[in-house]
């Protein structure tokens, strides 16, 4: 992270806002490496407020819309995980990574889109037939919510 970045991140850390006309002359990477700061300072709403000042700067990018989904996972915010991620898939098209889909999956899941979420995994091991991330995510996906609810009930 450069110096002046720094100094902003310190600055948001002590103000608890974020001035825009300030942090817009950043680029997507110094947004990337202030959220990853920011969660590794527990301080994920700070974190989440430059994520959204991200998107809105550069809704675009590839490291904004991969750090913001992960973001939005570990908030549990499954709704907007899977829009992020979505909106990542998309961009990166014939270049999407296997823990792109994995991720994705995983937040289609967890929303209890069990049925997307394998069609999601499916796609992906089309890509990558033998990729240990992606069949460890299927193996041990649920087929469906009834498994999910029968696997949390008292024995």
């Amino acid at each position: 992270m450069q110096i002046e970045f720094q100094k902003a991140m310190q600055q948001l850390m002590v103000n608890q806002t974020l001035n825009l006309k300030e942090i817009s002359k950043f680029s997507a990477v110094d947004f990337r490496l202030g959220i990853q700061w920011l969660v590794a300072e527990e301080k994920p709403d700070l974190a989440q407020s430059l994520a959204d000042a991200g998107l809105a700067l550069f809704p675009l990018s590839e490291d904004i819309l991969a750090i913001a989904g992960l973001l939005a996972m570990t908030r549990q915010d499954w709704p907007l995980a899977i829009e992020l991620l979505q909106d990542l898939v998309s961009l990166q098209k014939d270049r999407v990574q296997p823990m792109s889909c994995q991720m994705l999956a995983r937040a289609l899941a967890c929303n209890l889109d069990i049925a997307e979420a394998h069609q999601v995994l499916d796609q992906a091991m089309k890509l990558w037939p033998n990729n240990p991330e992606l069949e460890q995510e299927k193996s041990t996906m649920p087929f469906s919510i009834d498994v999910m609810s029968a696997s949390n009930q008292p024995n």
